[in-house]
């Protein structure tokens, strides 16, 4: 039997038409990996439908822009052992302390187990919604809207880049570094294949992070990064892109097979810190995560 999302996942259709003739046509397409038959069950029992509530058929006509809901399903869902904690909430804003592991949104083989639905039940508030994204292996604070009103003032603190955020992690040490060195970065990231990774390529920099050696614990390297753009997987990127990848990453240098069933190993990389003014009241806003890594 599988099991169905709680609540449904958004997606917009892309502004140019590539071809598909139908709704349906972008769903296989789009999400190859899931057999066109379970999309079209999917359709038949109501749980494709755009946002406005209109269910779609298997004819509905591709439409450029529409946003569409959808209830995502697997045979299995991973529980993730390890709690979230709410460090901070009023009636705009709330900060969550998010243990490695579980996801912050919907993706993959979870559909409930994640920050987000986690947070909707502690809560009891629908509208909930993330202002940024963390890994499923990263560890640490993550901001949510709980107004819909206000949100896009909170939106804009990441669109011009208003807020600051520092991480921790541990590394491998290369040669005989010791503290203090600090090294900037700037590089170009871009998509890679398997579609989930990035890779730096040559051209202009998007990508900038600040990264310093604080401690040293045998040979391995105490960190703290803070990343000034926030392109996917960026600080663990630039810190491969140093020699010395973040310790028990699974993407790089090298893509491990998955296993969603083994907590032994947490990713050694924490958003610990997160500084900003607030839109609305103007005050310093200054959240700690509960979690250290040294």
């Amino acid at each position: 039997m599988l099991i169905t999302a709680k609540q449904p996942s958004e997606i917009t259709l892309p502004a140019h038409n590539q071809g598909w003739p139908t709704v349906l046509a972008f769903l296989c397409a789009h999400f190859p990996r899931i057999p066109a038959e379970n999309w079209q069950q999917r359709i038949r029992d109501g749980k494709v439908y755009w946002y406005q509530g209109e269910a779609i058929t298997e004819q509905t006509p591709f439409l450029p822009s529409r946003r569409l809901c959808y209830f995502r399903e697997v045979a299995a869902e991973p529980k993730i052992p390890f709690l979230h904690q709410i460090l901070y909430q009023d009636a705009h804003l709330l900060v969550a302390d998010k243990p490695h592991f579980l996801p912050v949104t919907p993706g993959g083989d979870f559909v409930n187990e994640c920050l987000l639905q986690r947070l909707k039940e502690d809560t009891g508030i629908s509208d909930l919604a993330p202002l940024h994204r963390l890994d499923r292996d990263t560890a640490g604070l993550v901001l949510f809207s709980c107004n819909s009103q206000s949100r896009p003032y909170y939106y804009q603190l990441f669109q011009q880049g208003q807020l600051a955020k520092r991480y921790q992690a541990r590394a491998r040490l290369s040669a005989n570094l010791q503290p203090p060195l600090s090294w900037q970065l700037s590089n170009r990231i871009e998509k890679a294949q398997p579609r989930f990774i990035n890779q730096i390529v040559p051209g202009e920099a998007n990508a900038h992070s600040i990264i310093e050696l604080v401690g040293v614990e045998g040979d391995i390297g105490q960190f703290q990064l803070q990343p000034l753009t926030g392109k996917t997987h960026q600080l663990r990127l630039h810190m491969l892109s140093l020699g010395m990848p973040i310790l028990n990453d699974a993407y790089y240098p090298e893509l491990l097979p998955k296993n969603t069933s083994d907590f032994s190993r947490p990713l050694q990389l924490l958003a610990q810190q997160l500084s900003f003014i607030d839109p609305l009241s103007q005050r310093q806003q200054h959240f700690v995560s509960q979690q250290r890594l040294f």
